[in-house]
């Protein structure tokens, strides 16, 4: 997986580069301008955080948020890594991470009466148990999904979880959640008109007129 943010006015000149999930007992290496997150039980390496990046990377002064990395940032940030003797991990993850799915099943929650666990559709014929607390989850729905890897305009990253016992692979999106405009400021997953086709990917700055 690969997510890149880059938020200046709170955290600097920063790249912030994540390759995995946060772990109980991580440490860090400092190289110049590159600091190693990684799990000190299997040194596995968890991310990067680029210090001073616009000096590598001059058009990401211009960029906020979430950033897409081209395969030239890619190449130049792994650059980075190998002339501060560090190994060139950084590679492009192109499965889209917000896709239009289908949902084949819901059931209860044995442990909620408000959560349900549904089996999810999504692209490359992939299903995916996901527990939802939409109160208008049903079955065969078009929804869109945040894939485990996605991070959500509240910069919240989508990680595999458990929801009171049960597995929970990805998210079923609220118009809410995604910020598009004009969606009605309460829970509830955005269903989708049938036009869309289940595994394409789904963006939501193009999705304006589903609120109209």
């Amino acid at each position: 997986m690969l997510i890149a943010s880059y938020n200046p006015s709170q955290m600097g000149d920063i790249l912030v580069v994540i390759l995995g999930e946060d772990v109980e007992n991580q440490a860090e290496i400092e190289k110049n301008d590159v600091v190693k997150i990684f799990d000190s039980e299997t040194n596995k390496t968890l991310g990067f955080n680029f210090l001073n990046v616009s000096k590598f990377l001059p058009h990401i002064a211009e960029l906020n948020g979430q950033i897409k990395l081209s395969q030239q940032d890619i190449d130049t940030l792994n650059k980075v890594l190998t002339d501060n003797d560090l190994k060139a991990e950084i590679s492009a993850d192109d499965d889209p991470k917000f896709v239009v799915g289908y949902v084949k099943s819901v059931k209860p929650h044995p442990k909620s009466d408000h959560l349900k666990i549904t089996e999810t559709v999504v692209n490359n014929d992939e299903v995916l148990q996901i527990v939802s607390s939409s109160p208008n989850m049903q079955e065969d729905i078009k929804v869109v999904v945040a894939k485990v890897g996605a991070m959500m305009p509240s910069g919240l990253i989508i990680w595999p979880g458990e929801l009171k016992g049960e597995a929970s692979n990805g998210m079923i999106c609220s118009g809410r959640e995604l910020k598009i405009p004009n969606a009605p400021q309460k829970p509830g997953a955005l269903i989708l008109p049938d036009s869309y086709k289940v595994g394409d990917a789904f963006d939501a700055s193009k999705a304006s007129d589903l609120f109209e």
